[in-house]
């Protein structure tokens, strides 16, 4: 379905990302602090108000004023990822991830700042749509992590699917959602997405009914999860569903109605489908075109309700292309022994023309006509349906009827 695209069409879900480090390098027992030369301390205190202020140039003036030489693998390390931050901050994505990899290669940082820096150049890779290379940078980055967060599984989900890689983005992708307590709507999208695209509806299911019980407001939720369940022929629990949206107002578009009808036909309500249909055109919010009333015709029939299915058929009729629905009105009319409305459909129907089957139209006539007791008008109708090979047999033989029974 269409929603994945959607979810990834703009690179702001991961601008967001890149704002976020692992959750468990806070929680990591971080060694003591290395003590910084007072008058470095002051030139990155310097730089750190003014990258605060945003003045980027004036952070840059106070870290040149360093000498790196004279700087510990600590401080080097800081330096290095304050320029790091100046330069994502800019949008140079390139250079903040050269400088996170200098920051690494210090030697100044510990196990936890390292891990943190590697997981800030996978995502700076992935705002910049490398993903094979942020691929790369996070599976170095999962294989040094003890815990792994959700974040970084949702990051690696999206890359795969942008490389167009939908089978290695399902696991990450369940596993950012497995693994957070409150799993954010996007992750869901995307794993629900995928779980679609691969026709897995069993487990596209339980997702569905997540997002309309955290969102009921919003209507493609509901319509997914109806049809999840047609596709899964559930056609009752569809049924329901596409209701209580419907009384919640989310069903109002006429293909959104018509489907709601077709659907209470299928689930074996055609009376209600007829009667939804009925009162939508009433109001104007369906188009009474011929196709619209045929189908509230068919589905009084199907009711069983002969009736209340002519009125419907007969404006249909009048709009359709040939005469066959005249032919369908007149059976309606035989089945009812209503001998004289049945004559009248079956002799607009032939009026009309294009007919399917022209010959069980006159055939039709002929036994109207018969029972009528009309019968030299009967015989010439049945004259005229033995001209057609597939009623022929049948027509002979009312006509030799009608003659038996003259000489009688």
């Amino acid at each position: 379905m269409l929603r994945m695209k959607q979810l990834l069409r703009t690179t702001g879900v991961l601008l967001a990302l890149f704002c976020l480090l692992p959750a468990y390098a806070a929680e990591e027992k971080k060694r003591e602090a290395p003590q910084v030369d007072a008058a470095t301390g002051k030139r990155l205190n310097e730089a750190i108000e003014a990258v605060n202020a945003e003045k980027f140039a004036e952070a840059k003036v106070a870290l040149s004023k360093l000498n790196p030489e004279r700087l510990s693998p600590y401080e080097l390390s800081r330096v290095e990822q304050m320029y790091a931050s100046i330069a994502s901050s800019e949008n140079n994505y390139p250079e903040a991830s050269r400088r996170l990899q200098a920051a690494i290669a210090t030697g100044g940082m510990d196990d936890a700042e390292i891990l943190s820096a590697r997981f800030q150049i996978a995502q700076l890779f992935m705002v910049q749509e490398k993903w094979k290379e942020g691929v790369a940078a996070l599976k170095q980055w999962f294989a040094e992590t003890p815990a792994p967060n959700a974040n970084a599984y949702y990051l690696l989900a999206i890359a795969y699917y942008r490389m167009d890689d939908h089978r290695n983005a399902v696991e990450p992708a369940q596993k950012a959602v497995d693994t957070s307590e409150n799993p954010q709507t996007n992750w869901i999208e995307l794993l629900l997405a995928l779980r679609i695209e691969r026709e897995e509806y069993a487990k596209a299911l339980p997702l569905l009914k997540h997002l309309v019980q955290v969102a009921p407001e919003k209507r493609n939720n509901w319509m997914q999860l109806s049809a999840i369940y047609r596709q899964m022929e559930k056609y009752d629990e569809a049924l329901a569903v596409t209701q209580v949206a419907y009384m919640a107002g989310h069903i109002v578009s006429e293909s959104d109605l018509k489907a709601l009808a077709d659907l209470q036909a299928f689930a074996g309500v055609p009376y209600r489908a007829a009667k939804l249909l009925e009162t939508k055109i009433s109001k104007g919010e369906i188009n009474a075109d011929g196709k619209t009333w045929e189908k509230v015709s068919y589905m009084w029939i199907a009711s069983r309700d002969y009736k209340r299915a002519l009125p419907p058929l007969g404006k249909a009729a009048v709009m359709h292309n040939n005469g066959d629905l005249y032919v369908r009105m007149a059976e309606i009319e035989l089945r009812n022994e209503n001998w004289n409305a049945a004559e009248t459909a079956l002799n607009k129907a032939i009026q009309k023309g294009s007919l399917k089957n022209p010959g069980n139209s006159h055939l039709l006539l002929g036994i109207t006509l018969f029972e009528r007791k009309e019968t030299r008008k009967a015989r010439a109708a049945f004259q005229k349906a033995a001209q057609f090979p597939n009623v022929a047999q049948q027509a002979r033989t009312w006509i030799a009827h009608i003659d038996n029974t003259s000489k009688s």
